[in-house]
């Protein structure tokens, strides 16, 4: 049975943290559900660290639902949230039904996030209504960086910090099961972990959020172009796969592989009836 939205609310009610990743395949998706983690986002982050773009903003939803596919295979327990991306809720709520839908009608997944809070609160709570959860995403928003002029903290201000409490309870009041909290100094995100009832889950928001997220890549440290401030890097892959590549490379290069572990043998009165 998977991880339900009740049982991700009940975390935040025992006050047990909340662990979450991205995963953007099956074999990956795969890895991260044996291992126990609840909550898996299959985030428009893909964009960079999967697809090479420069910002989350080209992420088109067929991607995201090729990934988003790809990834309930590969999962039996967690609850699987699909990132809807840039301008596939922003136009209108009937866009917005129809997109939401798609992630779980097409694509399998139990959840959908959606960035923004009191902008999109209204849009949040029909989706809500036709039987979608919805998470929500403040703080720092991607798909908003050239309006935000970069990825800068967010909420430092008195009026930004206020900003921010509200949009978190107006997500709540929506009928949000969570709320991811971005690149937010930890004692606003902390304040705001208090005052509202759902979980927020933090990325660069500190320990007082109620659970964590971060982007795979990022913890494995097979992303190289950069490595955020808000991420521990658990393992280097990158230079692992690189003496793994270069070791191969070499070995091709040179006839030591493959050998005969790697061959598959014959019945030889077959070859010899061919060379005749």
């Amino acid at each position: 049975m998977r991880i339900t939205i009740n049982q991700i609310k009940e975390m935040k009610q025992k006050g047990e943290k909340i662990s979450s990743l991205t995963a953007y395949d099956y074999a990956t998706a795969r890895i991260v559900d044996e291992v126990g983690i609840p909550l898996i986002l299959v985030g428009d982050s893909l964009g960079m660290v999967v697809l090479g773009y420069e910002s989350t903003i080209p992420v088109t939803i067929e991607e995201m639902l090729h990934h988003t596919r790809a990834v309930v295979r590969g999962t039996k327990k967690a609850l699987v949230v699909g990132d809807m991306p840039f301008m596939t809720y922003h136009i209108s709520t009937e866009d917005a039904l129809k997109n939401a839908a798609r992630f779980i009608q097409e694509a399998g997944a139990q959840a959908v996030k959606l960035e923004g809070g009191v902008n999109v609160a209204e849009k949040v709570q029909r989706i809500v209504d036709c039987g979608i959860p919805v998470m929500g995403h403040i703080g720092l928003t991607p798909q908003s960086i050239n309006q935000l002029g970069g990825f800068k903290i967010q909420g430092k201000t008195p009026e930004a910090a206020a900003r921010l409490l509200e949009d978190a309870i107006a997500l709540d009041k929506a009928g949000a099961f969570a709320v991811v909290l971005e690149t937010v100094p930890a004692p606003l995100a902390t304040l705001i972990s208090q005052k509202i009832s759902i979980p927020t889950i933090g990325i660069g928001a500190g320990a007082g959020c109620d659970g964590q997220i971060q982007v795979i890549n990022d913890i494995l440290g097979s992303f190289t172009d950069f490595v955020p401030k808000h991420a521990k890097q658990y393992a280097k892959l990158a230079t692992i796969m690189s003496s793994a590549v270069a070791e191969y490379y070499k070995e091709v290069k040179s006839g030591k592989f493959p050998t005969e572990a790697q061959s598959f043998p014959m019945d030889e009165s077959v070859l010899a009836e061919l060379d005749k």
